[in-house]
């Protein structure tokens, strides 16, 4: 697929899916997957979470994880569409947005299904600057319901169901402390928008996935937890207890150590 027919079908940590040629992958983790064109004039985004509460609007989910990508962000009138992967039910959305001054459209989907106490949604979006996309528009979504999910963790599916996060993130170490200007190299100023660029992508996965990173005491690893709540406990074995009550304490009667752990600001 794509105006040249390439595709490469690629299998990421958490997901297979297909990249048209030329593309660049600019996230894979387990609640999102990003492709860009060469040009960066499009994209496709894909990004889901697991337990959330039923009944959740889908056109809210939709507007809470695109609106801290894309600025000015205007919404249709959602209508009943093929549901993306395994999913029950779907929601189609056009769209339009700004990105820098250039004005852009394309098309979102919400996709759902719903447990016993708790639903997915996972939105694919296709969208390009706007004097382009009546080129994407015939292909591009098609591309972005392809992705599938290929691991128990993806959404984070499984850190519901253990409860507890076992999948963490190995944040790239931070480039060294760049001297004064008039002593940079070209090299040293390199590294210093690479760092700029990596706290932009944490930043990104987070809004993207409705997630917070925290840091466990017991081993100063980095955990991804969903923001639907304020605090959280672990314990060495790597559980987490997670509350929005600030008096709860996961010591009260157990004969396990539990220890509070603390946000992580890049």
């Amino acid at each position: 697929m794509g105006e040249d027919g390439g595709v490469e079908i690629r299998q990421g940590r958490f997901f297979r899916y297909a990249l048209p040629r030329g593309w660049r992958v600019l996230e894979d983790g387990n609640f999102a997957v990003v492709l860009v064109a060469p040009d960066q004039a499009a994209l496709t985004i894909m990004v889901g979470n697991a337990g959330l509460p039923l009944g959740y609007n889908p056109m809210q989910y939709v507007y809470e994880r695109l609106a801290p990508q894309f600025p000015n962000l205007g919404l249709g009138q959602p209508q009943p569409v093929q549901p993306a992967m395994w999913m029950q039910a779907a929601w189609g959305f056009e769209l339009a947005y700004n990105a820098g001054g250039v004005p852009c459209r394309g098309v979102a989907k919400c996709s759902m299904t719903a447990g016993y106490d708790s639903c997915t949604l996972v939105i694919t979006c296709a969208a390009a600057q706007e004097v382009q996309w009546a080129d994407y528009a015939p292909w591009l979504p098609q591309i972005a319901d392809q992705i599938v999910p290929t691991h128990s963790a993806a959404f984070g599916a499984s850190a519901l169901m253990m409860q507890s996060l076992q999948n963490s993130i190995a944040l790239r170490q931070q480039a060294q402390e760049y001297y004064q200007w008039s002593q940079q190299t070209w090299q040293e100023v390199i590294a210093h928008r690479d760092r700029i660029q990596e706290k932009n992508n944490f930043h990104f996965r987070e809004n993207l996935g409705g997630v917070e990173t925290f840091v466990n005491p017991y081993d100063s690893k980095l955990v991804e937890l969903s923001n639907q709540h304020t605090y959280h406990w672990v314990n060495r074995q790597g559980q987490v207890f997670s509350t929005n009550d600030p008096s709860e304490n996961p010591n009260a009667g157990s004969s396990e150590e539990w220890l509070p752990m603390t946000r992580h600001k890049p």
